[in-house]
């Protein structure tokens, strides 16, 4: 059985609630059903798929040791747009060209400083940020 596709990505935070606000308002995802699993956290979809499982811990993962995330990638279409998002709520980014793939990858860091890109297709990059 090969693998087809992501099913999704779990993140330890401190910051639950900040956490959803920004992957509700910044990425587009929806809080949706949980399980009980008698522990705090959310599930973000996209669809009818949980891609971003949210665990509320004490203190961060990122100064506590424990590994939180080391990155989580998007695919996506309507990149003007998302970049004047990021730009309207002063969120940082740089662009990345993997070579040899017709991709650009908007790389971000949620409210945790976990690593995430969001890929457009590079016909979607504005002529003044291509490459020289």
């Amino acid at each position: 059985m090969p693998l087809h596709s992501l099913d999704h990505a779990n993140i330890r935070t401190g910051n639950l609630s900040r956490m959803v606000s920004f992957y509700e308002e910044v990425l587009g995802m929806k809080a949706g059903p949980r399980p009980d699993f008698g522990f705090p956290g959310a599930w973000m979809y996209l669809g009818k798929q949980a891609v971003v499982h949210l665990v509320e811990v004490e203190g961060s993962p990122q100064t506590d040791g424990d590994l939180a995330l080391e990155h989580a990638a998007f695919g996506a279409t309507g990149m003007a747009a998302f970049l004047d998002l990021l730009k309207s709520r002063k969120i940082d980014y740089y662009l990345g060209f993997p070579p040899g793939f017709p991709i650009v990858q908007v790389n971000l860091n949620d409210p945790d400083g976990n690593h995430l890109h969001v890929d457009f297709h590079i016909d979607e990059l504005p002529e003044k940020l291509r490459p020289a």
